[in-house]
């Protein structure tokens, strides 16, 4: 790998490690973007490019430093059970169901599911979700505005106070680019402003236009065909675990995709090329071999425990007596699946039989 790639790189991940791996692993960036769409009423733009003009860092990694791409690709197969996203779940005496990894977006090559996967969301009874409130966003907002403390500063504190002059210019500059005023949203945590400036002009389009995310997509589906939906977690939930994590965490997230807004769209493009390959767990080696650990004290390692590792076993616990009546199909999150405490191996734990599809 060239050494500016290499460096470019470092430096995305650096900043924006937790922006996208929030996008891949939790509802809210998607609720709650939606949710400011719906606040200030946005204006649907024309859609660009299907990559949001974003470009795949890691594109021609294999022909410029093959060793590289080589020790990426068998760190990767390393982490158990990451060869799949989409897993037959079998238990003795009822049909088969099946699991599927999804993101959280509507982008195209997300939204439409590999061979297989449709066919068996179509035929399945019950349909498993992270969360079922996303079937009515009107609803699931005022669930959240129900808490104030979750999305807002309710001590009198605003973002302002955690932030530095420099900082407060950026953010008020990009606000205002974006036509809402720093004053119309101080009162709001860092991880709801983060969800709104780092998603990409198209991806909040097609938002704006009504378009699904793929996990919205298969509920509303669901809804209308008269399958069972089953959720496993509230947006609640989801951002009490987000309210846990240490808020200069929240503030970097959030000033990383201000700072360079076209690396963050360039890390989103790379982890959708990845899941489009198949490759969701590929984000772990990748981020691990640029990004080891932060030198000012980010740790990425906090972030998994909570959002990742912590909720595949509240997950599996939830769905294991659904999926024991068969015919099921659970579409929660890629990067729940794989790794000793994903998914696969918890329902292992649970008596079930997973394989690889």
């Amino acid at each position: 790998m060239s050494q500016f790639l290499k460096s470019t790189m470092k430096r995305h991940l650096r900043q924006s490690d937790l922006v996208l791996w929030t996008g891949a692993v939790i509802h809210t960036l998607a609720a709650l973007s939606l949710l400011f769409i719906l606040v200030f009423a946005l204006p649907a733009r024309a859609q660009e490019d299907i990559s949001c003009g974003g470009h795949d860092l890691l594109a021609g990694l294999q022909e410029k430093d093959p060793e590289a791409y080589a020790r990426i690709a068998r760190q990767a197969a390393d982490i158990p059970n990451s060869e799949s996203i989409f897993w037959k779940v079998e238990k003795d005496g009822v049909p088969a169901s099946y699991l599927f990894g999804t993101m959280h977006l509507s982008d195209p090559r997300v939204v439409d599911m590999p061979e297989g996967a449709h066919e068996a969301f179509e035929a399945a009874d019950t349909l498993i979700v992270e969360s079922d409130e996303i079937l009515d966003q009107q609803k699931a907002s005022a669930a959240l505005l129900s808490q104030p403390q979750l999305t807002t500063f309710t001590d009198g504190k605003s973002i302002t106070d955690y932030l530095t002059p420099e900082e407060r210019k950026l953010l008020e500059a990009d606000l205002k680019g974006r036509g809402v005023p720093l004053f119309a949203v101080s009162k709001m945590k860092p991880w709801l402003l983060s969800s709104f400036v780092s998603m990409p002009v198209c991806e909040a389009a097609r938002k704006a236009s009504g378009r699904p995310f793929l996990d919205q997509k298969l509920v509303m589906e669901a809804a209308a065909s008269g399958k069972k939906i089953v959720g496993l977690e509230t947006l609640a939930e989801q951002l009490e675990i987000m309210a846990s994590l240490p808020m200069d965490m929240h503030i970097k997230g959030l000033m990383s995709a201000i700072k360079d807004p076209q690396l963050t769209r360039d890390g989103m493009e790379t982890l959708i090329t990845l899941y489009d390959q198949g490759k969701a767990a590929w984000l772990e080696p990748v981020s691990k071999y640029l990004y080891p650990e932060d030198d000012d004290g980010f740790s990425m390692a906090e972030f998994e425990q909570k959002m990742v590792i912590t909720r595949n076993h509240h997950m599996a616990e939830r769905a294991a007596d659904t999926l024991a009546k068969g015919n099921a199909f659970m579409a929660v999150g890629a990067l729940h699946l794989s790794g000793k405490e994903g998914l696969v191996q918890l329902l292992r734990d649970e008596g079930f039989t997973l394989t690889p599809l």
